[in-house]
């Protein structure tokens, strides 16, 4: 429950709308007391045939006539305790021995002299109030019965009115105080994933970080509404009631509330398995999340190989287990509502014995104890007993709130996990300032691993001048592309450093380096945006005629406007699936060229395309290049044709640096790679 008081406290930064909440709560469980709190004036006045000026009229008289009788009965008793003890002094001649001989009968006369006294003074007290309200009530009350009952109506009615339009109130302002918050969360757990390194997303599978964004961050909301509203609506009206049945009988409502201990009990027992059982269900829930996303990103291969069958049976199956956690989830569920009702029978049976006691014998004591002031009227145990049955309401709502609360503390500790998790990759507490323009990129001496026992870069040292084209090349699994995302610090190594004019880059900060890198890959990421949107990501202050500036240089603006149905306003779906693989190569090549960056990364960015797409991307490759740094990752022999030096890399390894003819002299290694093109 730590991490959902968390969120809950989220709520104190919207302190407005947190008031509003508790005033309209407040105001709904007054209105809610004091409707049946009408009980009351009509089954002790309207029902007995009288109007209120009468009641009072005759409340007054009886309170008078009783404090005279109580007050005689208290000085015949003390006489008589006097009179006892005189006889006991002169019978024995011990005052001891009198009162040790007397002691029960004094005791038993001592208990009814306090009887009548606390009657008398609490007869005085009633008197007083009646005395107080008769002048208003004279003036304000109509004189008949049924005039009266008509008052108590309408005013029942307006009651209602006003607890409703408070009721109106407060689901509104719940509502928009749980949204409130659960927007703050989303996008703080927005950014803090994308403040994650490469390591961390390859860690966690999108499928879980969706899961935790939607299914558990509406659980968490639902939980926040069902907090601010029923879970402090409902106890307000519960309170409103317990203070009413308080007032009519106190003592009554404590003996009447003995058995609430033990339901508490048991009730936060089963809080405790419903929310390792949400916890267990939500975990199965981020499973189907990545079955589906699996499923359905990878619909080609599914139908190519006929493996719908396949993927319905492991669905079915985690699908089968999702229910059989969801089950469990309601079985502890089910034991929550009947014992909050076993528990509000238990309490009005107990009231119903001790009350209609006290009523029908017209008793102010039971076993001994006092239990009230004065007997109880009719009419008062019927106001009562309306109070106790207006708390059955509000307890049964809270047994609802009971799993949705559970859920989302379940949901809670999963989300707040997700955020409280640190980047490996940070930037320094003082970064440096960065070096402009670039003069050098090297690496010194870095070894990187993914896997403590599989080394992928080995001691790498390498000098890369500004304005060099330099091509990578290898086999796969070598290194190339890791040592590439080294240079935007998308991963650090594990020893060495990758230097920016002689700066570690970890000395820099991220943001600076990275505006001045440019890249294009062999998966072309694309957004579901338009064809101007998606250039216009590398460079967000680009105006339109840039962005087509860009795109004529990438080669890109003839298939944009004579193949694409609205042109540069065309939405080319998720990933750019609307558009050939050639067509988003070259998109994504306008977007780098419209950074301008100082540093190029090309990885593998023509291995997938037809010839035609990597002519014109050789092109533009071809005037953009010079005088830029720029790094490709590349088999093709046009590609290598661009660069200043090639990089022979095996086994995460540097072999030899050269161009294209010296390596064809001295590295047999790369004749073996040009050979096997050839092939």
């Amino acid at each position: 429950m730590n991490q959902f008081s968390t969120a809950l406290r989220q709520a104190f930064r919207y302190r407005l709308a947190l008031a509003g909440v508790l005033v309209s709560s407040l105001a709904v469980a007054v209105f809610w007391g004091a409707n049946l709190g009408s009980v009351y004036p009509i089954v002790e006045v309207v029902l007995k045939g009288k109007s209120l000026p009468e009641w009072v009229d005759e409340s007054i008289a009886r309170s008078t006539e009783s404090i005279a009788e109580h007050r005689e009965a208290s000085a015949e008793l003390r006489e008589q305790l006097s009179e006892d003890v005189g006889n006991g002094d002169a019978e024995n001649g011990d005052v001891g021995n009198a009162i040790a001989g007397n002691g029960r009968a004094r005791r038993e006369l001592d208990r009814e002299i306090y009887q009548h006294d606390s009657r008398v003074e609490a007869e005085v007290r009633a008197l007083k109030l009646a005395t107080t309200l008769r002048p208003a009530i004279d003036r304000y009350m109509p004189r008949t019965p049924f005039a009266t009952l008509g008052v108590v109506v309408i005013a029942l009615l307006a009651g209602s009115v006003l607890k409703s339009i408070f009721l109106i109130f407060n689901v509104v302002l719940v509502e928009r105080l749980a949204h409130l918050i659960t927007f703050d969360l989303r996008k703080r757990f927005y950014r803090n994933t994308l403040a994650m390194s490469l390591a961390d997303f390859s860690r966690q599978p999108s499928s879980e970080l969706m899961s935790r964004m939607t299914h558990d961050m509406n659980a968490l909301n639902l939980g926040l509404v069902v907090v601010f509203g029923r879970a402090i609506r409902e106890p307000l009206k519960m309170a409103a009631c317990l203070i009413g049945a308080g007032l009519v009988c106190w003592r009554l409502l404590l003996l009447s509330l003995v058995v609430t201990p033990l339901a508490m009990y048991l009730i936060n027992r089963l809080a405790k398995s419903v929310r390792r059982a949400n916890r267990r269900a939500m975990e199965e829930m981020s499973q189907l999340y990545g079955r589906l996303d699996e499923s359905f990103s990878g619909i080609q291969a599914v139908k190519a190989f006929t493996m719908e069958r396949y993927e319905r049976r492991r669905f079915h199956q985690l699908a089968k287990v999702y229910f059989h956690k969801a089950m469990k989830i309601v079985t502890y569920d089910s034991f929550t509502k009947p014992s909050t009702e076993i528990m509000s029978i238990a309490v009005v049976s107990l009231a119903l014995l001790t009350g209609g006691y006290l009523v029908l014998n017209q008793e102010t004591h039971l076993l001994g104890l006092k239990m009230c002031e004065r007997p109880l009227t009719f009419g008062a145990l019927m106001a009562f007993f309306a109070l106790l049955a207006g708390v059955s309401d509000p307890s049964r709502k809270l047994a609802e709130v009971f799993h949705d609360v559970q859920r989302a503390a379940a949901a809670a500790e999963r989300v707040y996990s997700m955020m409280d998790r640190q980047p490996s990759i940070v930037d320094p507490p003082r970064p440096k300032p960065l070096p402009a323009p670039l003069d050098e990129l090297s690496f010194r001496n870095v070894s990187f691993h993914y896997q403590p026992d599989c080394p992928v870069l080995c001691d790498v040292s390498l000098r890369i001048p500004a304005g060099k084209s330099v091509a990578i090349v290898g086999p796969n699994g070598c290194g190339k592309t890791t040592l590439m995302n080294l240079i935007p610090r998308f991963y650090d190594p594990q020893q060495g450093a990758v230097l920016w004019n002689d700066v570690d880059l970890r000395k820099l900060r991220m943001r600076d380096f990275r505006q001045r890198i440019g890249m294009v890959t062999q998966h072309t990421q694309l957004f579901d945006d338009t064809v101007m949107n998606n250039i216009r990501y590398g460079s967000l202050g680009a105006t339109d005629q840039q962005v087509i500036d860009a795109a004529r240089r990438a080669n890109a603006d003839r298939f944009i406007c004579e193949k694409l149905p609205h042109g540069y306003q065309t939405v080319i779906g998720q990933a750019g699936k609307l558009l050939s693989g050639g067509q988003r190569q070259r998109i994504a090549l306008a977007r780098a060229i419209l950074r301008d960056p100082e540093i190029l990364i090309l990885d593998e960015a023509t291995s997938q395309i037809d010839l035609e797409s990597e002519r014109l991307i050789h092109r533009a490759l071809a005037s953009f290049v010079v005088g830029r740094t720029a790094l490709m990752i590349t088999h093709r022999l046009a590609t290598l044709e661009l660069a200043d030096l090639i990089i022979v890399m095996d086994g995460g390894q540097v072999l030899d640096v050269g161009t294209h003819d010296q390596l064809l002299q001295r590295c047999e290694f790369y004749q073996r790679l040009q050979q096997h093109k050839a092939a």
